[in-house]
């Protein structure tokens, strides 16, 4: 076993109760957020008149942009569950935002792409995210400056989180 693993196996010093309080603060907060980027994306595409899709597959059409992609590179890069990309794929062909061929290489394969309407649902996200650029900051207060701590802050809890799974620490 590697000396990092051996190292992280052991207990880790008691930490004081502000930052066992500012964790479980930020754990809540992750999760409220992504719900409520979720709303953000719906409520977009209520207003444009696109409610045939929800917000998950609305981010799923962005996520895929102008690439041509297979449900396993959509989990791999983290962005969903296996079984939900596969669930919002076929719906999303069915609704006629994305087409697929199999691959000519791995005739199991499927690869994605987006179509015209789902290059327009996804430009949807796309100005959505740009106008919010331009408030963001006034509005929002909220500084480049603190935009590099948090994401800066959200890589390190990722790798944390992927080493705890990859390591069974």
């Amino acid at each position: 076993m590697s000396v990092a693993i051996d190292v992280a196996r052991q207990r880790a010093p008691v930490q004081d109760e502000s930052f066992r309080t500012e964790y479980l603060q930020a754990l809540r907060l992750i999760e409220r957020l992504h719900r409520l980027l979720l709303d953000v994306i719906k409520d977009e595409f209520d207003r444009e008149g696109g409610a045939e899709l929800n917000s998950v597959q609305a981010l799923l059409l962005y996520n895929i942009g102008e690439s041509e992609l297979t449900a396993g590179e959509l989990k791999s890069r983290g962005y969903y569950l296996g079984s939900n990309v596969s669930y919002n794929l076929k719906k999303l062909v069915d609704m006629g935002y994305i087409h697929y061929k199999r691959s000519d290489t791995d005739r199991r394969s499927v690869r994605v792409s987006l179509t015209d309407k789902g290059m327009a649902a996804c430009d949807v996200v796309h100005k959505l995210y740009h106008r919010q650029l331009g408030s963001v900051q006034s509005v929002g207060e909220i500084t480049g400056d603190d935009f590099k701590g948090l994401n800066k802050a959200l890589v390190r809890l990722e790798r944390f989180w992927s080493d705890q799974i990859r390591y069974r620490l």
